[in-house]
């Protein structure tokens, strides 16, 4: 590969001339070469988004055999482990390998975009995240293919992941699993923090960043805190598995309890950690498509960081009934009141930002006001949790599996579908069709609470969760039907997803890209052509407000109105800047990313494969060392042009 040697671009227009500040990756191509070995953040987000949508897939294949054994009473579509196998596969897929890599899809692409960067901070850790995320997702479902899947649940409670009640190797791939794929979310916060720290434009100060930036941010923080206790708690779980520790053995005067308070001080900021990214798209496309800025910025932007403060002090609300005393659920009772706050400030600002504004129901501004409504249900039914005497009749009952679902689907999934439909354009060049979208909200919406708003009914009637099967008799047949009747309606609303992509795709083919602005949207994304060049941006941004973007193309008249300035072909970036040199593509992060299963299968079943998973990671991290980071060929032909190094430059 070689790079071209021409002289450095400069800042853009209202900033003094000076170095372009990063020197980037000639252009690639798109062959599985080019995938496999891409450092690029914008190819590293549609991985994320490509291998989440995979696991979506399954997932919800998992539901559907759930929903189809619930449907009538005595169901005999799964037996009694199989459905265990199946409801705990449901449950860790859709909270690790389908929810988090989504956001991590939308961080990866867009937030070095929106703060006017070149690249991420690290970009070979970027990659090495997503092919460990990737292995560990993998290895996790190989689990079916050994016939021993996991069968504890998502949360896992002790003593019953225990050998005694957990015989075979499901619950150690759970644990495995899980510990690769919290290595991934690890190195992800990392980079995404000191991206965000250290690489904004110049003029950009933290409150003139998006929202969905500063959620990003938030979350990040959150996954650096949290993931080292799922860490702790995962690695006290394999060693009572396989190594004879007795750490939730009662037995021996060990504590079960123990698992709990580790996995919930993790979980609840979980809960945010899949929610606050979906807040953040939702801040974007409701202003977007209001023609207004979002209401109370400063609002937003610190209820999301209060979210991310108080959702560490929450966690024993899911414990009410465990017996940790009345102080403690009275404590506790009093945070979950409070942690209902910032998400009302959130809601009331989304809804003050739409008063009065020109709307336009796109699809992705439906699926935006879906997640508005629809979470606003599943919180309102988790602040009846803070009433302990309420929650002790509601624990372990179909009113929680409501309630969670209204959360997650209903808040996080709905906003990845907004986000998909507003930023499509910018990752592809064309848009998504409007018709099928309109079919796709509809019917998911439709089934979502046809599925999820039963089921707050089954549970008030007492109808247990996590049984396989029940008797006829209880009143329990109607709603179940209805909420299976939904889950297959959800299922076609995700098929005219997938195919409003396979024909909005083949509509495309021959055409030019979709113009700059399809929108007219504010954030500085928008500035790069449609799709995003593979350097981003041609020159630098001078920031000088929030909403940058939509600044550069309106002013006010002398009657201050708000007129058009300027056209978005005018302020947009041609994307066609050849001075740009990025870090050089690498084999090292999927290479070392292979290991890790090897690793993994060898605590299972033979050591000698953890020996050579081991010698793969060394030999991989001591290859990745020696590895020159860009091209030396270019490196060289830059010295010798007197321009700037990559790490001289000046990075905002």
């Amino acid at each position: 590969m070689t790079a071209t040697t021409t002289t450095p671009a400069t800042v853009g227009e209202g900033a003094a001339a000076q170095p372009l500040g990063v020197y980037t990756r000639p252009k690639g191509g798109n062959g599985w070469r080019d995938w496999v070995t891409t450092v690029d953040h914008k190819k590293i987000g549609i991985l994320y988004g490509a291998a989440a949508l995979f696991f979506f897939a399954i997932g919800g294949l998992e539901a559907l055999l759930i929903r189809l054994q619930m449907a009538t009473p005595d169901g005999t579509v799964l037996g009694a482990d199989m459905y265990n196998q199946v409801f705990t596969m449901h449950g860790v897929t859709m909270v690790f390998l389908v929810i988090m890599p989504l956001a991590a899809a939308f961080a990866n692409y867009l937030l070095p975009l929106q703060i006017g960067a070149r690249d991420v901070a690290f970009p070979r850790l970027n990659a090495l995240s997503f092919w460990i995320f990737l292995a560990g997702g993998l290895f996790l479902n190989t689990s079916w293919l050994f016939g021993d899947a996991p069968t504890g649940g998502w949360f896992a409670y002790a003593p019953n992941t225990g050998v005694t009640f957990s015989p075979g190797h499901g619950m150690d791939f759970y644990a495995l699993g899980l510990q690769i794929t919290g290595i991934a979310s690890l190195l992800s916060a990392m980079n995404l923090i000191v991206t965000v720290l250290n690489m904004r434009a110049p003029g950009m100060t933290l409150f003139k960043m998006p929202v969905f930036t500063w959620m990003i941010l938030v979350v990040q923080f959150l996954l650096l805190f949290a993931i080292p206790v799922i860490t702790v708690a995962l690695f006290l779980l394999l060693f009572d598995r396989n190594f004879g520790a007795n750490f939730f053995n009662p037995e021996m005067g060990s504590d079960p309890l123990l698992w709990q308070h580790l996995f919930w001080i993790f979980g609840h900021p979980e809960v945010y950690v899949l929610i606050l990214p979906s807040f953040g798209i939702v801040s974007e496309v409701i202003p977007t498509f209001s023609r207004k800025p979002i209401f109370g910025y400063e609002f937003m932007v610190f209820s999301g960081i209060a979210i991310g403060f108080m959702g560490w002090g929450v966690w024993a609300h899911h414990m009410f009934v465990s017996g940790v005393g009345p102080i403690a659920v009275g404590a506790f009772t009093l945070s979950t009141m409070f942690i209902a706050v910032p998400t009302g400030v959130k809601i009331l600002n989304w809804m003050a930002t739409m008063w009065g504004g020109k709307l336009r129901f796109t699809t992705a501004m439906l699926f935006a006001t879906g997640v508005v409504s629809m979470f606003t249900v599943g919180g309102l039914s988790g602040v009846t949790h803070a009433v302990a005497p309420a929650d002790t009749q509601q624990t372990d009952t179909y009113y929680i599996v409501a309630h969670f679902h209204y959360v997650i689907f209903g808040g996080a999934l709905l906003g990845f579908f907004a986000g998909f439909y507003f930023w499509w354009p910018k990752v592809f060049g064309h848009m998504l069709g409007e018709r099928l979208g309109k079919w796709n909200f509809w019917t998911m919406l439709i089934g979502f609470n046809l599925t999820f708003g039963p089921m707050h009914i089954l549970g008030l009637q007492g109808m247990s969760r996590r049984i396989d099967t029940y008797s006829p008799g209880f009143g329990f047949e109607l709603w179940n039907l209805v909420a299976t009747i939904g889950a297959f309606t959800i299922a076609l609303g995700v098929l005219f997803f997938a195919l409003n992509v396979i024909f909005s795709a083949r509509r495309a083919r021959g055409l030019p890209p979709v113009g700059p602005d399809p929108w007219d949207a504010r954030s500085l994304e928008w500035f790069c052509p449609n799709p995003t060049p593979v350097h981003n941006f041609d020159e630098l941004i001078q920031v000088e407000s929030l909403d940058e973007f939509w600044h550069r193309k309106y002013g006010t008249d002398e009657n201050g109105r708000i007129v058009r300035v300027a056209t978005a072909e005018e302020v947009c970036q041609k994307g066609d800047a050849t001075d740009v040199h990025l870090p050089s593509p690498s084999y090292w992060p999927v290479v070392l990313a292979a290991g890790f299963p090897l690793i993994g299968y060898g605590i299972m079943y033979n050591l000698w494969l953890c020996a050579a998973g081991g010698i793969l990671v060394v030999m991989s991290i001591y290859a990745w060392v020696f590895e020159p980071p860009d091209d030396p060929d270019g490196a060289h032909g830059h010295e010798a042009d007197g321009a700037a190094e990559p790490e001289e430059a000046p990075v905002g």
